[in-house]
């Protein structure tokens, strides 16, 4: 029997690559996504010398329109089916909202919303119709707790709002294509150790949290892998922010704003 291929975009580090490595680890061949070609092609060579995987590495920027469509032709170009995809390319928007240009806050919407819709728009229909998939769309545990003042500093000040939008169109989508063998989960991690600190400017304050808050990405995509195996919707990775999620839902949202303000102020030595 042929393998699957999984398609995973920002597969270059964190949790991306991990995602990689596990599904490689599972038995899956891989197509590659991300802009930094270089780091995609070290990573190609590791899966194929330790896991037998055949890898197919696709330089794109998911922040240009025309990304998406590209992708999926240069997969069916090289004669292969996209069986699972992994929707983790990402970056954040730093910066007041009433402070940034127009221009880069619709770069971010593309790269964070319209291409992960625009993916799974061209690859659940093949899916459905061959009566198996797997989706996996990476959001964020800022989606399911107050929002802190930390989201607009460091990730953007729409970042939440994107991030609850793709939990709830993967509900969706998972809804409709459930009697179809396609499954669709969302995983919202918490901080991660990963280089997207460093590139938003947060690594200093991620320093300061507790080691229970930082989650490994091997771990989160260990937990994503397993979450859409399942047919699971929504997987929250880690006994913390697991109860953290569970805790805002039941709180009222006033009480529920105030401890995170109080956190986030803890968190920055105030």
């Amino acid at each position: 029997m042929a393998r699957r291929l999984a398609l995973i975009t920002g597969a270059s580090s964190g949790i991306g690559a991990a995602f990689a490595r596990e599904y490689a680890r599972q038995g899956w061949d891989v197509a590659l996504v991300a802009r930094r070609e270089d780091k995609l092609k070290e990573l190609a060579s590791e899966l194929e010398e330790k896991h037998g995987a055949k890898t197919l590495v696709i330089a794109a920027d998911l922040a240009d329109p025309g990304a998406p469509q590209a992708i999926v032709d240069k997969v069916a170009k090289a004669g292969r089916q996209i069986d699972a995809l992994v929707n983790n390319a990402g970056a954040g928007q730093p910066g007041h909202f009433c402070d940034t240009e127009w221009a880069d806050q619709a770069r971010f919407l593309e790269l964070m919303v319209t291409s992960y819709l625009k993916l799974m728009h061209l690859t659940a229909p093949g899916m459905a119709q061959r009566g198996f998939g797997r989706i996996i769309n990476i959001s964020s545990v800022s989606a399911l707790v107050p929002t802190a003042k930390a989201h607009t500093r460091y990730s953007g000040t729409i970042y939440p709002g994107i991030k609850s939008l793709l939990i709830k169109a993967s509900e969706a989508l998972g809804a409709e294509l459930r009697d179809q063998g396609v499954h669709v989960t969302v995983v919202a991690p918490g901080y991660t150790w990963s280089e997207f600190h460093d590139v938003n400017g947060a690594r200093e304050t991620v320093n300061n949290v507790p080691d229970y808050w930082m989650l490994k990405a091997e771990d989160v995509a260990a937990a994503g892998y397993d979450a859409v195996e399942r047919g699971v919707p929504l997987r929250v990775p880690g006994a913390f922010y697991k109860f953290m999620t569970a805790l805002a839902r039941i709180l009222p949202d006033p009480l529920a704003r105030a401890l995170m303000a109080r956190q986030e102020k803890t968190i920055e030595g105030k």
